[in-house]
């Protein structure tokens, strides 16, 4: 049975350039990077030429860069780590209402010790408002955190222009930039973020590796204390293996992030959608700001969930949540205002590196069946 998958936003596959280029870590570069003799110091260089090319993706320096066990890690070092070095400045932090969870959830702890938390309205198309960001900001707000593209919708926030308005009010800037990079370019002076999230496995590098960008001059609280590994911002030696993964993965992303391909694939996944069901599909989303990969569609008065158990060949997600055999609207989908009998139905196809046009026209043929 052929299979298809159009889950890229939730975890994409190991390049295999990138499987090659780690091989030798299992077997040759061993050594602590740490140790100064001829074990340790060639697994250091490795580590540093990895950080060189996360860094280079970024457009800027290597020693702005630690690398964390993946997104959700790097989170939650910028946001507990930023309040709790700047306790006394103050403890208001904006965020927007479609953030994922590895935001929202860290910031609800922080606002069981003590922090206030204002969280911004988005539009219908999942977009926050530069306007509204600025106009929450109080004397005492310490730190913005804004998702550089929502992981369920692919909208693409005004990234440059939220940061615009932060340095104008001497206020640090984080964004999660997770579901963005190697899709679209990321540019952190361009994007005047303080702070960026980069997760590994979804750029084709290994799970279990992220990475934090950290603006020169910027003071965080590490979130595990030890030995001073990764300038002193993370204790615990570092995990070469994987890093060097994150390393060639970043390299890689440099020439897809340019590439019009996945777009031309979404924009023909979603013509032939149309054409196939007319007024009974319906996109979520902005039309054109989104990241060139991914297509959140609702099949209206139908569950998405439904659909995808009709066609177990078909990996593929829904933002809802099934709660004791309940399903429920995705909170993006309800925040962006989707009325029910459209938001249920939703199904979001994210298309990658692999996708052909014959996995597409597939897909096609079996939701015909199906709907």
């Amino acid at each position: 049975m052929k299979k298809v998958y159009l889950d890229y936003n939730a975890s994409t596959p190991l390049a295999p350039e990138v499987a090659d280029y780690m091989y030798p870590f299992l077997t040759d570069f061993y050594g602590n990077p740490s140790a100064l003799h001829w074990a340790g110091q060639p697994v250091k260089k490795k580590l540093n030429l990895a950080r060189k090319q996360v860094s280079e993706l970024l457009s800027c320096s290597p020693e702005e860069i630690i690398f964390t066990s993946g997104g959700s890690e790097a989170n939650n070092h910028a946001l507990k780590g930023y309040f709790f070095k700047h306790l006394t400045r103050g403890k208001h932090i904006i965020t927007s209402k479609i953030e994922h969870p590895a935001i929202i959830e860290p910031l609800k702890f922080l606002e069981r010790l003590g922090a206030e938390i204002t969280m911004v309205d988005v539009n219908e198309y999942g977009m926050v408002s530069p306007g509204d960001i600025e106009k929450a900001i109080r004397k005492d707000t310490i730190l913005i955190t804004v998702m550089h593209s929502n992981n369920e919708v692919g909208t693409l926030q005004h990234i440059e222009e939220i940061g615009e308005i932060a340095r104008k009010h001497n206020i640090t800037f984080h964004t999660d930039a997770s579901q963005s990079i190697g899709k679209v370019p990321v540019d952190v002076n361009q994007l005047k973020v303080d702070m960026l999230t980069i997760a590994g496995h979804k750029m084709y590098a290994p799970k279990g590796i992220g990475a934090l960008f950290i603006r020169k001059g910027i003071e965080l609280e590490p979130l595990i204390h030890g030995a001073g590994h990764e300038f002193g911002m993370r204790a615990g030696t570092e995990n070469t293996l994987l890093a060097a993964g994150l390393g060639k993965a970043c390299e890689l992303a440099a020439k897809y992030a340019v590439d019009g391909r996945l777009a031309d694939l979404t924009d023909y996944f979603w013509k032939e959608l149309k054409e196939a069901f007319g007024d009974q599909v319906v996109l979520n989303g902005h039309g054109e700001r989104r990241l060139p990969n991914t297509l959140n569609v609702s099949f209206v008065n139908r569950i998405g969930q439904d659909i995808l158990s009709s066609i177990p060949q078909l990996a593929a997600s829904t933002g809802s949540a099934c709660h004791s055999g309940k399903v429920e609207l995705s909170p993006v989908l309800r925040e962006m205002g989707v009325p029910e009998h459209i938001g249920m139905g939703a199904v979001r196809f994210s298309l990658g590196r692999n996708t052909t046009k014959s996995e597409l026209d597939q897909v096609i043929f079996w939701l015909k069946e199906v709907i």
